[in-house]
């Protein structure tokens, strides 16, 4: 049976993709949107609630996207790296998108509002699973961080995945618990707002360009 540290990737490897996980956090998109709204129409709790249902439709993701990708590898090598050129390509439009539109924080403050818990969790949970962005994403970013001759790469997609999930928790509850902060930031300061989108931008235009021009296998 495998070991764990056979999953993880080096270390310079890992060291590169949690400041790849940072950026794509800190970029205001959908889910951030989702949970510092909820948190201003029905408080701290349903702000943590919503962001625990994001995360678990990013882990959903990573169990779809290991699965997907390494049934891929499984078929052909060839079409592994076919893959993850096209990920290069789609992390290298996200980035000039980035430039272009900005970042997509999208707040309304409709009231208090009271949802159970559940609700709350499942409305997290399904915009998460069903942004096509999202989908694309994982399909498109783990397989970056992964060596296709890597005879555990199932295992180290669906850590990486998981990786990101980990480090992106912590963080998030500390968004929502200081929501107003965050959101005064954001929407006061643009230029705070476009020095993000352009560190995404040039974050993710390396990742592409280096996919690239990576040499064949």
């Amino acid at each position: 049976m495998p070991s764990l540290m056979e999953f993880v990737p080096a270390p310079g490897v890992l060291a590169t993709y949690t400041l790849a996980c940072f950026v794509l956090f800190i970029t205001p998109g959908p889910d951030m949107s989702l949970f510092l709204a909820k948190t201003i129409t029905g408080g701290r709790r349903a702000g943590l609630l919503a962001m625990l249902g994001t995360m678990a439709g990013c882990c959903i993701h990573t169990v779809l996207a290991a699965i997907g990708v390494s049934a891929l590898l499984a078929a052909s090598e060839t079409a592994f790296m076919v893959l993850k050129i096209v990920g290069a390509g789609y992390l290298l439009w996200l980035a000039v998108d980035a430039v272009r539109h900005g970042s997509a924080l999208r707040l309304r403050d409709t009231g208090r509002q009271e949802l159970s818990a559940w609700r709350t969790f499942l409305l997290g949970f399904g915009v998460n699973l069903t942004n096509p962005k999202i989908v694309l994403f994982f399909v498109t970013f783990l397989p970056q961080f992964v060596n296709p001759g890597n005879a555990n790469a199932a295992g180290q997609l669906l850590f990486l995945g998981l990786y990101f999930v980990v480090f992106s928790t912590p963080l998030a509850a500390l968004l929502v618990l200081g929501a107003e902060r965050t959101i005064g930031i954001l929407t006061r300061h643009p230029r705070v707002m476009r020095g993000i989108d352009y560190t995404f931008a040039g974050v993710f235009g390396i990742f592409a360009l280096r996919i690239a021009t990576m040499p064949g296998r």
